[in-house]
């Protein structure tokens, strides 16, 4: 990729995100509704969807299955944290007018550790390969620990938030700290999930950020689906696993051992598959929910 290519499309999200905390400081004293929720949800995964199809305008084919493949593996693990961020700003009991902002300014945070991170995994995986056996081994043990990997960043979420009430912290100060630090530690997982659907930096950069560019609006989205959606950390687990076996089956052929290596194109497909299993059975299993007793 040109640099006024990088330019350009760095410009173009930087004036999104920019448009979107003036929105958000405007409203900060109003709640966002379902229906803008909704609305801007939908702007968020079109505009993700368009630019993957327009991509080999000025970029190399195959980036477009690697952008989607890698943005529909952010984004669901994106949703997976806002979980998390429910239940933390519920704890600190941060008013509904404020989280938008919280949550948008945590958000930045996240887009500038990510890049940092994303560019010394990249640099780590294009010159030793052996990293991609260290990678894959971790994501098939992150999707081992996945089902309790709620209670654990819970359990030290609490102890952050108490050391820092103990410093005369406010609880919107706790709550962007948190932010930061919750999705930093998120990262670590979904960072090598998409150096395992490609290397090139472009491609892991965007995708991360329109999957971090609508997490605002989807947050308050979610909150009404938090009890619904139960099987979507199996879902996840499973793709982590998948893409970790992946990596080490590129590893190993890397060395010259001839072992069958999975395509980009069944890797999209058992994504998709994956996530839209997970979202029936779990709102089918949740069916009677909200129904009262007869």
């Amino acid at each position: 990729m040109s640099s006024t290519e990088w330019l350009v499309t760095i410009g173009i999200l930087g004036t999104v995100i920019i448009l979107d905390l003036i929105l958000a400081v405007v409203r900060r004293n109003k709640e966002t509704t379902p229906r803008e929720a909704l609305s801007w949800t939908l702007f968020y995964v079109v505009a993700a969807i368009a630019f993957g199809y327009l991509l080999p305008q000025w970029a190399p084919a195959e980036y477009r299955k690697e952008f989607i493949a890698g943005w529909l593996t952010e984004y669901s693990l994106s949703v997976d944290n806002l979980f998390v961020f429910i239940i933390l700003l519920s704890t600190l009991k941060i008013k509904k007018e404020s989280q938008q902002l919280v949550l948008l300014l945590g958000i930045m945070i996240a887009i500038v550790l990510r890049v940092i991170l994303i560019f010394l995994g990249v640099a780590l995986v294009t010159r030793f390969t052996w990293v991609f056996f260290f990678f894959g081994a971790f994501l098939i043990f992150t999707a081992y620990k996945l089902v309790n990997e709620k209670e654990n960043v819970e359990d030290d979420e609490a102890k952050l938030v108490t050391f820092l009430r103990k410093r005369g912290f406010s609880n919107f100060a706790i709550a962007l700290i948190a932010l930061g630090i919750t999705d930093l530690i998120f990262a670590l997982d979904s960072i090598p999930a998409i150096l395992g659907l490609t290397t090139s930096s472009y491609v892991v950069i965007t995708a991360n950020i329109f999957a971090l560019m609508g997490l605002r609006q989807l947050y308050f989205l979610l909150q009404g689906l938090m009890d619904r959606l139960i099987h979507l950390s199996r879902g996840l687990a499973f793709i982590l696993a998948f893409i970790g076996v992946k990596m080490v089956l590129h590893a190993v052929h890397s060395l010259g051992v001839h072992v069958p290596e999975i395509s980009l194109e069944l890797s999209l497909g058992v994504i998709i598959t994956t996530l839209t299993v997970t979202a029936i059975t779990s709102l089918y299993a949740t069916r009677n929910v909200d129904k009262p007793k007869a």
